[in-house]
């Protein structure tokens, strides 16, 4: 397909398009060429695709609240919808040419996630029904490449579904019909927690954040029923995780991480009205978190290993070979430390080394000094 059939698909002029252009990056999957907008971009949501002549757009950001109780009526009109906001990677599913990629959040086609969804869903029947539809949801469970986090009733790897768009123009269903459409073809989707009138929602979704918080989960994402409105908010648990698994790997991760983490729990613990004491207790809780994450990393090295980031992968031998394909693409550094055959599939842990904090701790502990 022309780039002016592109941009008309996109809905932006030509000479918009130009410019966008030169921000894309080329791509190839299963020999075909294609080419995504890997950060955001005026008119073009970060992740959007062009791919054999069709348009896959990118998943919109969401906006967060800091303060529930005049965020949420500055946000939404009148009702507002809330479902859990899911720990993993997200990725969008379109049928093209015959066949159902899946892309990431970049807009890159995910070999690994392209041939493992089978394993968790069937969407050949949603997408023969609704060839325009694009799958948006989340991959959550401890065996997966990206981001690791337990949750009870996942062993290896799920999918969670939490909207439905139109691949080429991004425009959602409503709520209430897209939550139907999943349960008529059993896609799985994220929890329902329940519609709430504006002046209503801040107190319930504080108990709500509250539980899950003591569930050690995510948040949520809060929604107007047509699906056009979006904002997230998460929990003090979440937040928490992040800064231990960033100042793991603290000159890789750790300071950009720092500031817009912090600035949550501080608006938290006011909004939330604590006392002195409870307040305390979470400052501890941020600065373990921070500290022994760091220490940990620290002492690792010392002993002469590596510090990175650690997953476990279950699949077919052929689904591990163009993963780590596609890994060491994207210049990543794997190590593999465990591989093993279990029931026919290859289980493989591996770690993706991160560099800058290897070598700037291994600098350190050498004696090499810090300019200030």
């Amino acid at each position: 397909m022309s780039d002016t059939e592109y941009h008309k698909q996109l809905g932006i002029g030509k000479s918009a398009f130009d410019s966008l252009t030169e921000h894309m990056e080329d791509r190839r999957y299963d020999g075909v060429e294609y080419r995504h907008v890997p950060d955001y971009r005026r008119g073009v949501e970060r992740g959007t695709a062009l791919i054999a002549g069709e348009v896959v757009r990118g998943f919109p950001k969401i906006p967060r609240t800091l303060v529930l109780e005049t965020g949420i009526p500055n946000w939404f009109d009148d009702e507002v919808v809330v479902e859990e906001k899911l720990n993993g990677y997200n990725v969008r599913f379109a049928r093209i040419d015959g066949d159902v990629l899946a892309f990431s959040r970049s807009g890159m086609v995910c070999p690994f996630t392209t041939r493992f969804v089978d394993r968790l869903v069937d969407l050949e029947p949603l997408f023969d029904a609704y060839p325009e539809a694009m799958v948006c949801g989340e991959m959550i469970g401890p065996e997966n490449p990206y981001t690791v986090h337990d949750y009870p009733d996942v062993d290896s790897l799920a999918f969670r579904a939490f909207d439905w768009r139109d691949r080429q123009s991004g425009d959602p269903l409503p709520v209430d019909e897209r939550r139907e459409r999943y349960d008529r073809f059993d896609i799985p989707q994220t929890r329902y927690f329940g519609s709430y009138d504006v002046d209503d929602a801040a107190g319930e979704v504080g108990r709500l954040v509250r539980e899950l918080d003591a569930e050690d989960r995510e948040g949520v994402v809060m929604k107007s029923p047509d699906g056009t409105e979006q904002l997230k908010y998460t929990t003090s648990a979440a937040n928490r995780g992040d800064l231990a698994y960033a100042f793991s790997l603290p000159f890789d991760y750790g300071q950009a991480f720092m500031f817009r983490r912090l600035i949550r729990e501080a608006f938290q613990t006011i909004e939330w009205d604590e006392s002195a004491d409870e307040a305390t207790d979470r400052a501890h809780e941020l600065g373990e978190a921070i500290l022994l994450s760091m220490r940990d990393s620290i002492e690792t090295v010392e002993a002469g290993e590596t510090v990175g980031e650690r997953h476990t992968v279950r699949a077919s031998a052929e689904t591990i070979d163009v993963l780590f394909e596609h890994l060491r693409g994207q210049g990543l550094r794997i190590e593999v430390e465990a591989d093993r055959r279990e029931d026919g599939d290859r289980v493989v842990t591996f770690c993706k080394r991160t560099q800058a904090t290897n070598d700037k701790i291994r600098n350190y502990l050498d004696g090499h000094v810090v300019q200030e």
